[in-house]
């Protein structure tokens, strides 16, 4: 049931928050003709709406529609089914939902002939150990992933999310075709603010990662074209290893 388009996601996303986006969306101008796409999530969607989402598929990126759906099968398909119409490239699941509801996730989307590759959230880059622990998990993070990523492979999803800290054994566990998109980036010397598992975007490259997430970064750079562009190269350097 994994898409079977030949158009490969963007390799960097742009994590857009409400702040981000003035009423002109110059953040959108000043990033236009970079290899990049746009991630909306949860807050945005809800401020927003499709309009957003007409407007970033109008100046040409690829779209991450961010809204980690998280409920009974029946419901999540139907989610789903509304959200394909939105052609984002990427939408995503929470694992945790279960392998039934991530099967009916699949399933909705392979209705569908567009773009959209589901994929899974797995443990959340904000989550410690100590934070699975006092949710009563007797795992730490790193193999909590990995089962949960198997779990969305064999429920036909396209890929997952998890930290740079778990691409590696995620890529070694589900092999070379399976998505793996990677929130938590921070250039060397950024702050990490509220992610707590974070790697440059050269070290979650080597890891594996097929596509990275990166929000302030870019979005609260003095010149985020440029930052973008710093981090676009980091990129291309790490693959060339």
């Amino acid at each position: 049931m994994m898409n079977e388009s030949n158009t490969s996601p963007a390799g960097l996303y742009v994590a857009l928050t409400s702040s981000d986006l003035t009423g002109d969306h110059t953040l959108l101008d000043e990033l236009h003709g970079l290899p990049v796409g746009m991630k909306v999530g949860l807050e945005l969607f809800v401020r927003e709406g499709p309009a957003l989402l007409e407007r970033i598929r109008t100046h040409g990126y690829a779209l991450f529609l961010d809204l980690k759906f998280h409920d009974i099968p029946f419901t999540v398909a139907g989610a789903v089914r509304s959200a394909c119409a939105y052609e984002p490239e990427l939408l995503n699941v929470h694992a945790t939902g279960g392998r039934e509801m991530m099967l009916a996730a699949a399933r909705a989307a392979a209705e569908y002939s567009g773009p959209t590759r589901i994929i899974a959230v797995t443990v959340l880059t904000s989550l410690s150990e100590d934070d699975l622990s006092a949710m009563g998990m007797d795992i730490g993070p790193a193999e909590l992933v990995v089962k949960l990523a198997l779990s969305a492979r064999q429920a036909g999803l396209d890929g997952v999310v998890c930290s740079p800290a778990e691409a590696a054994a995620v890529r070694n566990a589900a092999g070379p075709e399976f998505l793996i998109v990677t929130p938590g980036i921070r250039p060397a010397g950024a702050s990490m603010d509220d992610q707590k598992r974070t790697s440059t975007p050269a070290e979650a490259v080597a890891m594996g990662a097929t596509s990275l997430v990166v929000g302030r970064p870019i979005t609260k750079a003095s010149t985020p074209r440029a930052a973008a562009m710093a981090i676009l190269d980091d990129m291309e350097q790490a693959g060339r290893k």
